[in-house]
């Protein structure tokens, strides 16, 4: 059975009982004296000498922040302080850099009212771990699709999150569906007349649709307010991606949401900007200075390990039939600019194994072929698939080794191999797409495949026939992934697990060429 976890001295110091009445009453009134963190703390695009952190408060006020190698906070090193305010939500990010490789390091924040600069929050502590810069064993998780088709927290809570925790992996990818922003919720859920889910934690903001900037952070708060997800912060950075129910279901360009009447803002661009700025302020991603709201990045862990997070929402042409014979900005769905920063940074990557964390699949049909890579009609690459051909065509011919692709979105696990012996498309080296999640929504699948690329389903774990679709928690059915990356053979391990912490298939990987 999984264990459920609840924040411990080690992941969350000093918050307390104050941190308990915050969440149970969101509507702070200002006789509460001291300041008071109300989400937890989180950590996350950890490097070999940095990491970004991030907490909230509930009132403006001037966050001090320190870090040290030990959990006494002995010789800590104090940060410039940050206002928590309004304008942000009264959040507060920053990059701590300088830090030792390969070392635990840990942040403390302390909040001053600004009304009242003596009043002084309790401390509260968060955890992770840099980077090596040399070979050592790395274990990191991936899943996506929290609160999704209705399913908020429950009496057990988000209980894949402490099963992922106690395995206390370096890192956790997100691959996007961080929030469900068009999933209203119900105290209850029946089915055939009987109550088979309530919701013991529900908030106004999760009772419709998101519209304005309020609503879209009220979606991330709710999140964390369950136990799970706070505790596992505290102690695990996390990368984040998005797809598409961050914003709406399905969004490009071309998204109406006339015929929706749970809109009233009918935009799809107003939901975007407002989404987008929501995203930013409640994730500890790193800022691009170029360009503030890019999702897509690279992280370098260590010799053997490079992560490129990909954005195939913010640069996608509209959807459409997805069947279009030649490449243009109707058929893009990572965009002329991502592409080549992808292109380049491959090209560049010395480490053993560049793991390409990608919010869609690409050989799966979702929406009929209109919302993801694969159209469905296993032929020539047409459509989305021609920019995912160029790609693959210059993986190969570029001599890039060891690529090892990780998705979620279609809420079921699997693993598939493409080969091009099986493809229409051809020109392209073999390779290895993992897929899982949800981490706490409904469950779905299988989805067809599409061959262009010649995919092979070697696992499969997805509702049966007579289960249906959109299964409750509850049932089970929730995935996660664990990837571990050995230091003396340099092979990397996936293992495919389910929400009781049962291994449900397991293969280990030889590099094809060792990168030293």
């Amino acid at each position: 059975m999984t264990k459920l976890i609840r924040p411990t001295r080690r992941a969350v110091l000093a918050s307390g009982t104050a941190f308990t009445a915050m969440l149970a009453a969101p509507s702070i009134s200002r006789a509460n004296a001291r300041p008071v963190f109300t989400h937890g703390v989180q950590s996350g695009d950890v490097d070999a000498s940095s990491g970004m952190i991030w907490t909230r408060t509930d009132r403006p006020a001037r966050v001090m922040m320190e870090v040290s190698t030990t959990e006494s906070f002995a010789n800590a090193r104090r940060l410039t302080s940050l206002d928590a305010l309004p304008s942000s939500d009264l959040t507060i990010k920053r990059l701590v850099d300088g830090l030792p490789a390969d070392q635990d390091i840990f942040y403390r924040f302390t909040a001053h009212d600004l009304s009242d600069i003596n009043a002084v929050s309790e401390p509260l502590v968060g955890q992770f771990r840099t980077a090596p810069t040399a070979r050592r064993n790395i274990r990191f998780a991936w899943s996506g699709d929290t609160a999704g088709q209705g399913w908020g927290i429950d009496d057990q809570g988000m209980a894949t999150y402490a099963t992922m925790a106690s395995h206390r992996p370096d890192f956790f990818i997100h691959s996007g569906d961080t929030i469900y922003a068009d999933g209203p919720m119900q105290d209850e859920v029946e089915k055939d007349g009987q109550v088979i889910w309530k919701n013991a934690v529900l908030t106004d903001d999760k009772r419709k649709v998101a519209e304005s900037l309020d609503e879209f952070r009220g979606q991330w708060k709710y999140n964390m307010m369950d136990e799970h997800v706070r505790a596992m912060n505290a102690v695990v950075p996390t990368y984040y991606q998005w797809d598409d129910h961050e914003v709406v279901n399905n969004w490009s360009s071309s998204r109406s949401l006339m015929e929706d009447d749970r809109y009233s803002e009918k935009s799809v661009f107003n939901l975007q900007a407002r989404a987008t700025r929501a995203f930013h302020e409640m994730t500890p991603l790193r800022i691009t200075p170029e360009e503030p709201n890019r999702v897509y990045r690279k992280v370098s862990y260590g010799p053997m390990l490079d992560i490129f997070f990909l954005d195939m929402r913010s640069y996608r042409g509209p959807n459409s039939d997805n069947l279009q014979t030649e490449m243009s900005d109707e058929t893009r769905i990572l965009g002329v600019d991502q592409v080549a920063w992808l292109k380049r940074e491959l090209t560049r990557s010395n480490a053993t194994w560049k793991v390409i964390a990608s919010d869609m699949p690409i050989g799966l049909v979702v929406g009929g072929g209109q919302e993801a890579v694969g159209n469905g009609d296993d032929g020539a690459a047409k459509g989305r698939e021609l920019e995912i051909a160029d790609l693959l065509r210059f993986i190969k011919n570029a001599d890039v080794k060891n690529t090892v692709w990780l998705t979620a979105d279609v809420h079921y696990t699997a693993a598939h191999h493409y080969s091009p012996d099986r493809a229409q498309f051809q020109e392209f080296a073999p390779f290895w797409e993992f897929v899982s999640g949800p981490l706490h929504a409904g469950t779905f699948g299988p989805n067809p495949l599409d061959m262009t690329f010649g995919p092979e389903v070697k696992f499969i774990s997805a509702p049966s026939e007579e289960q249906g679709q959109n299964l409750p928690p509850s049932a089970g059915l929730q995935f996660f992934g664990l990837v571990d990356l050995d230091a003396q053979t340099q092979q990397m391990t996936v293992r495919l697990m389910d929400r009781a912490d049962k291994e449900l298939w397991k293969i280990t990987l030889d590099p094809e060429v060792a990168a030293f």
